[in-house]
């Protein structure tokens, strides 16, 4: 019996959809995820919709950062704010907010790292806690950290008043570009950290 066309194409769409991919074409297809993405994607995202385990995905992920990374064209990969996403080559920066008109980003105030840091290291922190480590009233610096999408609200302490408590956010995590919190380097390896001076 002669075979038509759309049983070779049925018989064909069967085969593959029973192929065991390989690697090459997972990371093609995380690589193309991640290129649709405007948000960075975790991990958790490879694991459930490609039916990796989570070492797996990590694994194949990170040989994709090493890729881009051997490369170190204008593109580069990385493990920021608790995923994965595409990120513009730092050293192109000054050339391509030239040549997109996009200005530089406006900097943290000395008051504002300081509250910000005592916020990812304390984390949760009343505002009392803040005001007591920095000497200072700290409202308007936690004020202008939550404008910027840095830290918010994470809920109560159990202290008299109830006060609200603060962290940090992803946008904190992308901001300093970190992986996760764990990342923050250990008080004990950094060499100066002094909590003084003016707002």
């Amino acid at each position: 019996m002669e075979k038509t066309k759309n049983d070779i194409i049925e018989k064909n769409d069967s085969v593959e959809s029973y192929a065991e991919p390989d690697d090459s074409s997972i990371k093609g297809l995380m690589e193309a995820v991640l290129f649709l993405s405007n948000e960075p994607v975790p991990l958790s995202f490879f694991v459930k919709n490609f039916s990796l385990d989570s070492t797996q995905a990590k694994i194949l992920l990170d040989s994709l950062i090493d890729e881009y990374a051997d490369r170190d064209g204008g593109i580069r990969l990385e493990e920021i704010a608790k995923g994965y996403q595409f990120e513009t080559n730092t050293r192109y920066a000054e050339q391509l907010r030239r040549v997109s008109g996009v200005k530089k980003r406006e900097g943290l105030s000395r008051g504002m790292l300081e509250t910000l840091a005592i916020i990812a290291y304390k984390q949760p922190v009343v505002l009392a806690e803040i005001d007591e480590l920095r000497g200072v009233s700290s409202r308007m610096m936690v004020v202008k950290l939550m404008e910027r999408g840095l830290v918010k609200p994470v809920g109560r302490k159990e202290l008299p008043g109830r006060p609200l408590a603060y962290g940090t956010t992803n946008e904190f995590l992308r901001h300093f570009g970190l992986g996760k919190l764990s990342d923050l380097p250990k008080l004990s390896e950094i060499k100066e950290f002094s909590i003084t001076g003016d707002e």
